[in-house]
């Protein structure tokens, strides 16, 4: 298994949100999670990644493996496009800069500062990111955010490739992406006691 939780609790905030979380993922597969605005789906990614701790339960993972795309593209305005890639490549040690830029349709946008580029564009050059990265676990909240049909489909051309290529995601999503290699987890059930007593007071305020 490429990553691997047990019995996970995670908290927004200090407060528990989700509880009893339990997940793995091989090698070529993916896991989409469901669940309404609000009810953990970035925390569980953020906490899976290692950008926060975890409550309670266990994380297994090889180090290295992980990368981790949210709703910040993740871009520096001032550096040009292929600069941006390039840049990123050198701080994973990684890989193609020419393959991102045509995976995303970017070359001509190579020599465009990213400060200059529309909210669709950065975030196809944010997911380009992953290309050069060359890790094995993709942890992605809303990637296909600003995207339209054209890109969301080559967002979803990338993944499959990457999941062909031996690699795994786990993908926070509202948008059908179309993969056969999906399993689907709604984190709703996981929903914490003291998470779910808020929503029981509010209901009668």
């Amino acid at each position: 298994m490429l990553l691997k939780a047990e019995n996970l609790s995670v908290a927004r905030g200090g407060i528990a949100v989700l509880e009893g979380v339990s997940l793995a993922l091989a090698s070529g597969r993916a896991l989409v999670l469901r669940g309404p605005n609000g009810a953990g789906k970035t925390t569980l990614l953020r906490t899976l990644a290692g950008l926060q701790p975890a409550l309670k339960g266990r994380i297994e993972a090889e180090e290295g493996t992980l990368v981790y795309a949210g709703h910040a593209d993740g871009i520096k305005g001032a550096l040009t496009v292929r600069e941006n890639l390039s840049f990123w490549a050198s701080i994973f040690a990684g890989g193609d800069v020419d393959a991102a830029i045509d995976a995303y349709a970017l070359a001509p946008l190579a020599d465009r500062p990213a400060a200059a580029l529309s909210a669709g564009q950065k975030r196809r050059l944010g997911l380009a990111r992953l290309i050069v990265a060359r890790r094995a676990v993709w942890l992605l909240d809303e990637p296909t955010v600003s995207l339209d049909r054209e890109a969301t489909a080559m967002f979803a051309a990338v993944l499959r490739a990457h999941l062909a290529g031996g690699g795994a995601a786990i993908v926070a999503t509202h948008i059908e992406l179309g993969l056969d290699e999906a399993e689907t987890l709604d984190v709703a059930p996981f929903k914490a006691r003291a998470a779910a007593l808020d929503d029981f007071d509010e209901a009668f305020l």
